[in-house]
């Protein structure tokens, strides 16, 4: 955790050039507690409303053979970007059912998901798999000192014992200045 899996999807997501490129982009945080249902319901009720001019719809039923043919329906013949932030369960029977109306979508639909678990990756096929490593000390401190002291630089003449203490935090961090 901390590493930026979240900041670099955010940053991806928000792309002037994504936004351009994709009919619709829907962002869901799924965390450890994984609900096919409840994650279904949630890309439904954001494609409804990213494709249609009415009120979102908002769906009762907890039949995931229900929600799933509306998923499909509705992002069929679209390009869409899905976001699955910190996705933790490894199940391919989860992933299957919960990606398995998207086959329909334009060529270029895209699924993101992010995870602390390599396992997770490789569970749900996407491909290339970014591994984001931690950060040097020193980039740790560029971003700790940029939040703390509102610039990138540490005026040296004025802040020396503020700085050699940032600096030890910096290395404590272990390369998660935001963890």
């Amino acid at each position: 955790g901390g590493v930026g899996k979240t900041t670099l999807a955010q940053l991806v997501y928000n792309d002037e050039k994504v936004e351009e490129y994709f009919d619709f982009k829907v962002w869901v945080c799924v965390s450890e507690d994984f609900d096919v249902v409840r994650v279904t319901k949630s890309l439904l009720e954001s494609v409804v409303r990213n494709t249609t001019s009415a009120a979102s719809k908002v769906w009762e039923s907890d039949n995931l053979d229900i929600l799933r043919v509306e998923l499909k329906k509705n992002s069929r013949e679209k390009r869409f970007l899905f976001v699955l932030d910190d996705l933790w369960n490894d199940n391919y029977n989860d992933w299957d059912e919960l990606v398995s109306p998207l086959i329909d979508g334009k060529p270029g639909s895209s699924v993101i998901i992010t995870t602390r678990q390599q396992k997770v990756a490789e569970m749900a096929k996407t491909f290339p798999i970014y591994k984001l490593d931690p950060l040097s000390d020193e980039d740790c401190w560029s971003i700790l000192s940029k939040h703390a002291l509102g610039s990138d630089e540490c005026d040296a003449s004025k802040n020396t014992a503020l700085e050699e203490i940032g600096r030890k935090i910096a290395r404590k961090c272990g390369g998660l200045p935001l963890a």
